[in-house]
């Protein structure tokens, strides 16, 4: 009984056995199936990531640390996108465009004018701090992180607290673009020119903006929270990939402050001597010629913005929608900064001062064309074309900096020119807020923007050509 019953223990402990190693022979192709489905959806991401790692690595710049920085401006972009996103649809398109007006004047009042008193501090207090740049991109990066779950809130309530914490997201953004343009010069590879790495940061971030675009959209469909946390999580990834930069990027070894002015004399004074520190120099007046005409365009910038927002939803092109005919302006105007940028880079060897001479022309023939004949397809022109204009002569702007100041303050001059247009574009912005809404009178004003620059730098930027004489150029990219 007992060898029976230990049998037929025996046979059943088989049985569950057998049992066992089918169920096993049954799950490895259910296993294989899961991971060759779980391959398939992660092979469009894994490919994606991949792909980017590659292009943004290219040549030299994965050694040299630009890669990494172009994936950072790119994750810089695409937050700042997600929390235009938010607020656009707060404090422009929920409320009747007289209501609108007035928030957006506002949001002017409370957001862009404080932040043009503290611009021109971010460029020299960052000149202070060149060992702890990773640090001050990484704050800039969390503080927006934070801010954006402030917003979160405020978008929903519409309580006061969104428009010091919209003040406190722009001023880190700014913050961010004036540490940016000091960083690039100590990335450069060595088959870089310090244009064609501009240009490739650049491309980069205007190609996660347009990315991130119909997906902060897409989540807006949601409700106004989740693009803000969206912005949360992006910023996250850009307060941690900031750290990720080389070392060298907190290197101040060789540098020193520039001053934008033109000259010695003009700096000095006549019976002044001329500082003793052979590190503080002035930038020359190629450089700030060709500042004053990109102030101009970044200027245009502003106003075009502001001005057409409001105008567009009153007056939509031909017959489109309000909303329609902004996006055609939109991607108007990215289509053409995105060319800017990649025309700059594939120019060798052409004089930038000519280059911002011409473009700036050519942007107020446009512009005057539109204020004559105010129409759908010259309103997307001039929108493409002032942002082909805007790419394209900063980086010959970064040209003759490169060209014409000393390496040992040549970082310091990046920031502080940044900070200028920025402040430019504050300027710009209010004149196209305050505006009444008159296609031609608005556009009219614009040509008086963009003659000016150009009436104002043109003979300078010409003078400083001729004078170069048959001396070799400066390369473009």
């Amino acid at each position: 009984m007992a060898d029976a019953e230990s049998a037929h223990g025996g046979t059943g402990i088989g049985r569950g056995g057998a049992g066992e190693c089918r169920r096993t022979s049954g799950a490895g192709p259910v296993r294989g199936a899961v991971r060759s489905v779980g391959r398939a959806l992660h092979l469009p991401f894994s490919g994606t990531a991949r792909g980017i790692r590659k292009a943004t690595h290219a040549h030299g710049a994965g050694e040299s640390g630009l890669g990494k920085l172009i994936e950072l401006h790119g994750v810089n972009g695409a937050g700042d996108m997600m929390i235009t996103v938010a607020l656009a649809s707060t404090v422009f398109f929920s409320v009747p465009t007289d209501e609108a007006r007035g928030r957006v004047a506002l949001y002017l009042a409370i957001t862009m004018a404080p932040f043009t008193l503290l611009a021109p501090v971010i460029g020299p207090l960052l000149d202070r701090l060149p060992h702890g740049r990773r640090a001050a991109m990484a704050g800039a990066m969390l503080a927006r992180a934070i801010l954006a779950l402030l917003l979160s809130s405020a978008v929903v309530t519409g309580s006061i607290q969104l428009y010091p914490a919209a003040l406190g997201v722009l001023v880190a953004s700014k913050a961010y673009g004036v540490v940016r343009s000091a960083v690039v010069p100590r990335l450069l590879p060595p088959t870089f020119s310090l244009v064609k790495a501009n240009s490739r940061v650049t491309l980069g971030g205007l190609l996660a903006t347009g990315a991130a675009a119909p997906v902060g959209a897409g989540l807006q469909a949601l409700g106004p929270r989740y693009p803000l946390y969206g912005a949360f999580v992006i910023f996250v990834v850009g307060t941690i990939l900031s750290f990720s930069l080389p070392p060298k990027v907190d290197s101040p070894k060789g540098e020193d402050k520039a001053l934008l002015a033109a000259d010695e004399q003009h700096l000095h004074g006549p019976h002044l001597k001329p500082p003793q520190r052979p590190g503080l120099r002035t930038v020359g007046a190629a450089v700030t010629h060709g500042l004053a005409a990109n102030a101009a365009l970044r200027a245009l910038s502003g106003f075009l913005i502001f001005f057409l927002a409001f105008l567009l939803r009153e007056d939509p092109l031909g017959g489109q929608s309000a909303a329609v005919s902004l996006g055609i302006v939109g991607v108007s105007a990215g289509v053409g900064n995105a060319l800017g940028t990649a025309v700059g880079a594939a120019l060798r060897s052409r004089a930038p001062e000519i280059i911002i001479v011409a473009v700036i022309a050519f942007v107020l023939v446009v512009a005057i064309a539109a204020a004559v004949f105010f129409g759908a397809v010259l309103v997307a022109a001039l929108g493409a074309v002032a942002g082909f204009a805007q790419a394209l002569s900063k980086l010959a702007l970064d040209a003759i900096i490169q060209r014409d100041v000393p390496e040992l303050v040549r970082t310091s001059a990046f920031a502080r020119s940044e900070t200028l247009l920025q402040m430019a574009w504050v300027v710009g912005g209010a004149v196209g807020i305050a505006l009444p809404l008159n296609g031609s009178l608005g556009l009219t004003v614009a040509v008086g923007i963009v003659a000016a620059g150009w009436l104002f730098t043109v003979r300078g930027l010409v003078s400083s050509a001729r004078h170069r004489g048959d001396r070799p150029h400066a390369r473009v990219a």
